[in-house]
């Protein structure tokens, strides 16, 4: 089965703040803000939402091609995602760009500050999915990109029939109310988490109810309180995933993406949506005892038994293979 994973490759610069940031925040003070925190750790990762969420589904046994744009500075993160028998043929390098790049600092209690240079990702729109020969594809996520990337992307499944996973994110900041309006409606999955959700409610004028029936299967994610999963169209069930136990929470950065590639590698076998929702739960808890996305590290057996050890024997896992 074809799977095209649309959004970023870049460059994570993770910092650590050894203090809270509501501690530093005054709300009568708002419209003066002006905070800078020193952080006293960084580490450069590899990170990226495409990359994040196709590294995760490759370890579950998927075969994801990743459809992003790149810059100059590429060579060793292509090596490293070749090394672990990812698909490069699809990302595409643009001379005299750098590489997107994250800047996040985390506080205490896991809240982060975040910037993110755009660089090469603002060239995605220039790339369909026809262009690239991608347009057999069985399904197709559309994760933070260049805003017009992921509305051309989600215009063009549409037009061809593809079914796709519309996973807005920290773009919800940057896409219109219109643009969403535009974009959401048939998409097979719409992944989000609570204030996302509440963000595109707020553009769109749609309550959580209308939202749900605008998507086949909607994925809330909830932090520490786990997931829950809406199926049709908002009529259908209402599936509550719990957390998975977190051995040591160590860093936040790409939980979600660890989710999402877990929930799809598993959806892609014809799991039921509550192991997937449980397959996507645990992926999440492995991103969280790393700092970076894409540094946590298992095998399927290994991934059985701490499912096993967490949710009970599941023998549909063995799918995975």
């Amino acid at each position: 089965m074809s799977f095209v994973i649309t959004g970023s490759v870049a460059y994570d610069y993770l910092m650590r703040f050894p203090g809270r940031f509501r501690d530093h925040i005054l709300p009568d003070q708002l419209e003066n803000l002006s905070l800078s925190f020193l952080a006293d750790s960084m580490l450069k990762e590899r990170g990226g939402i495409a990359a994040n969420i196709a590294y995760t589904n490759k370890l579950l046994g998927g075969d994801p091609t990743i459809l992003a744009t790149v810059g100059q500075d590429f060579g060793d993160y292509r090596r490293w995602l070749e090394e672990n028998d990812l698909n490069t043929d699809q990302i595409i390098e643009i001379p005299n760009e750098f590489t997107a790049s994250f800047f996040c600092n985390t506080d205490l209690d896991g809240r982060q500050i975040a910037s993110f240079y755009t660089g090469a990702m603002q060239r995605a729109g220039e790339y369909s999915l026809a262009s690239r020969h991608l347009d057999d594809a069985d399904l197709v996520i559309i994760s933070p990109n260049d805003p017009t990337a992921m509305l051309n992307y989600a215009i063009e499944c549409k037009q061809l029939g593809i079914r796709f996973a519309y996973d807005p994110s920290q773009q919800v900041a940057r896409l219109s109310g219109e643009e969403l309006i535009q974009s959401i409606p048939g998409a097979a999955y719409l992944c989000c988490n609570e204030y996302e959700l509440a963000i595109i409610q707020d553009k769109t004028g749609w309550n959580r109810t209308q939202v749900q029936e605008q998507v086949e299967i909607l994925i809330l994610t909830l932090a520490e309180k786990g997931s829950v999963i809406y199926t049709d169209f908002g009529v259908g069930d209402e599936i509550h995933i719990p957390p998975a136990d977190i051995i040591k929470f160590v860093n936040p950065t790409g939980s979600g993406d660890a989710y999402r590639g877990g929930f799809f590698a598993a959806r892609l076998k014809g799991l039921p949506l509550d192991v997937c929702g449980r397959v996507g739960s645990l992926s999440a808890a492995y991103a969280l005892e790393q700092v970076g996305p894409t540094v946590h590290h298992f095998t399927l057996a290994e991934f059985s038994a701490r499912y096993a050890e967490t949710f009970g024997p599941e023998p549909t896992l063995d799918a995975l293979q």
